[in-house]
Parts: C-alpha cells; sequence; structure tokens
C-alpha cells in the first residue's frame, strides 16, 4: 500500500557529499515524521536525522554540522544532504516515514535501503 524508495547513495571520497532522497508512493492520506536511518555490518541500526510534518528537525550527535534532513511534502519526498563524509559514515541508509492510509491508519514504513561508502 505504501512504497519508500530511496535513491542517492553510492562511493565517495571523505570530504565528499551526497544527497539521499526517498519518495514515498501509494495509498497516503498523509505523512507525518520522516527519518534516516542508518546500520554499519556489524552495528545495530541507528537514527541519523528526522524531521516532523512541521519541519522540526533532530540529528545525531555524530552527524550534526555536516548532516542537513529536508522535506517536500508536496512530493512526498525527504531528503539528506551529507556533506563531509567520514568513512565512519559507512552504512546502509534506511529510509523510514510515519505513514497514515485511509484504508489501515497510521503505519512505520520503511525503504529497502541505500549504500552510502566512504572511502578513498
Amino acid at each position: 500500500q505504501v512504497q519508500l524508495v530511496e535513491s542517492g547513495g553510492g562511493l565517495v571520497q571523505p570530504g565528499g557529499s551526497l544527497r539521499l532522497s526517498c519518495a514515498a508512493s501509494g495509498s497516503i492520506f498523509s505523512i507525518y515524521a520522516m527519518g534516516w536511518y542508518r546500520q554499519a555490518p556489524g552495528k545495530q541500526r541507528e537514527l541519523v536525522a528526522a524531521i516532523t510534518s512541521g519541519g522540526s528537525t533532530n540529528y545525531a550527535d555524530s552527524v550534526k554540522g555536516r548532516f542537513t534532513i529536508s522535506r517536500d511534502n508536496a512530493k512526498n519526498t525527504v531528503y539528506l544532504q551529507m556533506n563531509s563524509l567520514k568513512p565512519e559514515d559507512t552504512a546502509v541508509y534506511y529510509c523510514n516515514a510515519e505513514v497514515e492510509t485511509v484504508l489501515t491508519g497510521v503505519g512505520d514504513y520503511w525503504g529497502q535501503g541505500t549504500q552510502v561508502t566512504v572511502s578513498s
């Protein structure tokens, strides 16, 4: 009913930048919070950044000042601009959204993940 499709991952050198996008589609009535999580090999999935429907944001301490989350409500899309990337940012990045549909009410949805590798 709801699909989240991520794009924008890839290989980048330390100090470089990437921009991730995540578009939600399906039988959407409303989207509330949206966010990005990441999971590195052997580690638990962690919150990177989140944004409410009103635009309030919060970030993991490790990315503050380097990453910026934003959203386009008209396009049901959330973005993650990642600057000054470090090798420790290497992970699979997952999009998450709290979505209300007409048929099922409010649910939590995940994208399939996109790999970000920071290496020289």
